[in-house]
């Protein structure tokens, strides 16, 4: 039985980590990202139709954000300000900010270029470019999972941090307050040159919603 609300979230949280990483089983054979190598190469169209590509932005360190409008932790922290704050204090250090959604068409997260413009407008979000990655190529490449799934992309390309986007793995809003920013703490280092205390950690949220892989 669980005892308060809490333990409900709690349980809730280690449900769906497990879920993602289940269901991530698939993608993390096309998987390449890891800290301290060279970041995969991507060619991405914007929610414009525009094709931006990772090398775009080379001598610029990149977020990489995982989305998903419906899943209650990107709620969490778009419902709090917490991401929109996160986004507009890159964008004010020159950091490159992308959005990226990774769901196949017909499930679950799954946006049109319009849509993908309605949703940073009513959420007052501010990426540099909303990506769309229909076919989960990107995604997969990256080992993306959750969404939210975070990475931080160095100057020269390399990749510096993977993971969640704080150590609070609920979809409380007011455990933001006291969790640990480990995305904000890896833009910091990377911008100053410091060492990463923490390079990966594991991302928790919804599980991404893949297309089903062709044989």
């Amino acid at each position: 039985m669980f005892g308060t609300i809490h333990d409900i979230q709690r349980a809730l949280a280690h449900a769906v980590i497990a879920g993602a990483f289940i269901a991530g089983g698939a993608g993390a054979a096309f998987a390449q990202a890891q800290p301290g190598k060279p970041a995969p190469e991507f060619a991405l169209e914007d929610s414009a139709g525009k094709t931006l590509k990772l090398a775009d932005f080379k001598g610029k360190t990149v977020v990489l954000e995982w989305t998903n409008q419906d899943c209650p932790y990107v709620r969490k922290h778009y419902g709090t300000g917490n991401m929109q704050e996160l986004q507009k204090e890159a964008a004010a250090k020159d950091v490159v900010w992308l959005t990226i959604s990774s769901s196949a068409p017909g499930l679950q997260g799954h946006v049109t270029g319009i849509e993908a413009d309605e949703f940073t407008s009513s959420r007052k979000a501010a990426p540099a470019a909303f990506l769309l990655d229909p076919e989960g190529k990107v995604g997969r490449s990256y080992d993306a999972r959750t969404t939210p799934h975070m990475y931080v992309i160095d100057k020269a390309g390399v990749l510096a941090y993977m993971g969640a986007i704080d150590d609070k793995p609920t979809a409380n809003h007011a455990d933001i307050k006291t969790a640990r920013p480990y995305l904000k703490e890896a833009v910091e280092a990377v911008l100053t040159g410091s060492p990463l205390k923490v390079a990966s950690t594991r991302a928790y949220g919804c599980s991404i919603k893949y297309a089903t892989p062709r044989s």
